[in-house]
């Protein structure tokens, strides 16, 4: 298929091999919260569980095509993409179609670069999408590398809790790996705190160690733990959407306008 160099859309990887750390919880806001300035934003489900598509509304039955078929090139982008109730958000849903992918695309010799190749192919540009944000498994396998071989950059959730930080060796790693071997430019926007309590003396902890050990990479914002986070998804709902004055919804706009700031982008806000 015809292949685009120069794609327009910032593509950001949320990733963290450990689980429970809020990254499809950051994924789903930041990308509500982008879209709420006004950016044209694109949520791909590349976790097999299917939680981001879960808490944006797609059902089963609305899963006909999936990530899946978009990665081996079975669906076309307008095949793929679904509009949220979200305005300016948009979604490919997952279903556990993606957990064999590890093991049917073993044989597939361009395996790490099929996510890279579907997002650069020319019919996307007719959506102009300004980010793409890609909600990656909890494990560091082939669709998490695809992720990161797709992505200019990756933000990483980290947990305001003990052994937070010995867990980013490793994902430190395979970014360092994925830069190395088949993506150059791959950078870490940043590190974002998450699930974070200022009564708790280890939350606090947690952030001293993390801005000593990862200086200007970690997030000036950090995101609370917040009751409304949590309940959102069981809404089908960003929270943004969900309880749009919670302190949850508050840090996630927060959050949007830094990496915006990073990215240097403009604001386009909503009249």
């Amino acid at each position: 298929m015809p292949l685009n160099d120069q794609i327009n859309a910032r593509i950001i990887a949320v990733a963290n091999q450990k689980g429970g750390v809020g990254k499809t919880t950051t994924t789903i806001n930041l990308g509500a919260a982008l879209a709420e300035q006004g950016q044209n934003v694109l949520l791909i489900d590349l976790d097999p569980q299917g939680n981001a598509s879960t808490g944006l509304g797609i059902t089963a039955d609305r899963r006909g095509v999936t990530t899946y078929d978009f990665l081996v090139g079975d669906a076309s982008p307008s095949e793929a993409i679904q509009s949220t109730t979200f305005t300016n958000l948009s979604i490919i849903p997952a279903t556990t179609d993606l957990s064999s992918a590890d093991i049917e695309l073993i044989s597939n010799e361009k395996r790490s670069f099929l996510l890279f190749d579907a997002l650069r192919q020319l019919p996307m540009d007719a959506f102009a999408f300004d980010y793409i944000l890609i909600d990656c498994p909890p494990s560091l396998n082939i669709l998490t590398v695809n992720a990161m071989v797709a992505a200019h950059a990756v933000i990483v959730p980290l947990q305001s809790e003990f052994f937070a930080l010995e867990g980013l060796s490793q994902l430190m790693l395979t970014i360092r790996e994925v830069r190395q071997t088949a993506n150059k430019s791959l950078r870490i926007a940043g590190v974002v705190l998450t699930m974070y309590d200022r009564r708790n003396n280890l939350s606090q902890q947690v952030e001293a160690d993390a801005r000593e050990n990862l200086g200007g990479l970690v997030y000036t914002t950090v995101i609370p733990r917040n009751v409304r986070l949590s309940e959102a998804p069981s809404y089908s709902l960003p929270a943004l959407a969900y309880d749009s004055n919670s302190a949850g919804s508050q840090a996630y706009r927060e959050l949007a306008l830094e990496v915006m700031a990073k990215d240097n982008i403009h604001l386009k806000r909503v009249s």
